[in-house]
């Protein structure tokens, strides 16, 4: 029988996210997998893997604040606005003051519109915008609304014998954000352009790399592969409330619990701690969204 659980992997560079959700298919024997959230092939770190019945919870994870930490070149432009993409100009950046630097990023914190780059995966009118753009089409993607919460340097450093900046950053922010639209539109600001070089993402939501497995350990322990089971998933991943017998009983078959006021959704769990659905209350009722116990 297959386990059911999540899998906080810590993604090689190199790899699609697709990549590792195929060995994971293989490793634990079922094809029930899915990732909560997408990370760039030049991405490395935490890539959330669900497997069997908690793929359920992946909608969940993927709307989760994410935290990263990244590299920012100053002076150089490419059309990706990553390091995988070519350079399209490049301007002296020797200039730049670490002051300038610094409330270039401050102006991008806080509740702000981003316009996400184009070689993205967001679809228009059908068709994902990276595929237009390789296929010659110019794109124009509306700002969309994100949250940087935290955005702090640690690091800027100028390499001897070149007129680039590099910016150590490490951010935390709303799903949908994009850390290269940032690098991107910091080197605009200061007007010599900017890419992404380096990007590591270190939690989605309280999942991070101390519960994270590399592949390489995932290999060694399959077919058991399942990192966090699905109550503690569950539990790292949502509120939580324990229910009485017999809301327990009245869960199972899909009947509605009387509200106490969590904001969700919500995960509850029966009294041996086993987790019964995810809850949103509404209308006066404490209704399932998704109902997890086994039948």
């Amino acid at each position: 029988m297959n386990s059911d659980g999540l899998i906080v992997v810590d993604k090689p560079a190199g790899m699609t996210s697709h990549d590792v959700v195929a060995r994971i298919r293989r490793l634990a024997k079922t094809r029930r997998v899915g990732h909560g959230g997408t990370l760039d092939p030049m991405a490395t770190g935490v890539l959330i893997i669900g497997v069997n019945r908690a793929t359920r919870l992946l909608t969940y994870v993927i709307g989760a604040r994410k935290s990263y930490t990244a590299t920012v070149r100053l002076g150089e432009s490419t059309v990706t606005d990553d390091a995988e993409g070519d350079v399209t100009a490049s301007t002296p950046a020797g200039a730049v003051t670490d002051d300038a630097i610094r409330a270039g990023l401050a102006a991008q914190t806080g509740e702000i519109g981003q316009v996400p780059s184009a070689v993205s995966a967001i679809k228009i009118n059908g068709v994902r915008s990276y595929k237009r753009v390789r296929d010659g089409e110019a794109v124009d993607i509306p700002a969309r609304r994100v949250t940087v919460f935290r955005l702090d340097i640690l690091d800027i450093r100028r390499p001897s014998g070149r007129d680039v900046i590099d910016v150590d950053i490490d951010v935390t922010c709303s799903s949908g954000t994009y850390i290269r639209a940032i690098a991107r539109d910091l080197g605009t600001t200061l007007g010599v352009g900017g890419h992404l070089t380096a990007l590591r993402r270190t939690a989605v939501g309280d999942m991070t790399l101390d519960v994270a497995s590399t592949l390489g350990d995932l290999e060694e322990r399959a077919p058991d592969v399942v990192g966090l089971p699905m109550a503690e998933a569950a539990r790292r991943a949502f509120p939580q409330r324990v229910a009485t017998e017999e809301e327990t009983r009245v869960l199972r078959h899909g009947g509605p619990l009387t509200p106490v006021g969590i904001e969700g959704p919500y995960a509850v769990f029966d009294p041996a701690g086993e987790v019964l659905a995810i809850v949103s209350e509404r209308d006066g009722k404490a209704r399932a969204e998704i109902v997890l116990s086994p039948a």
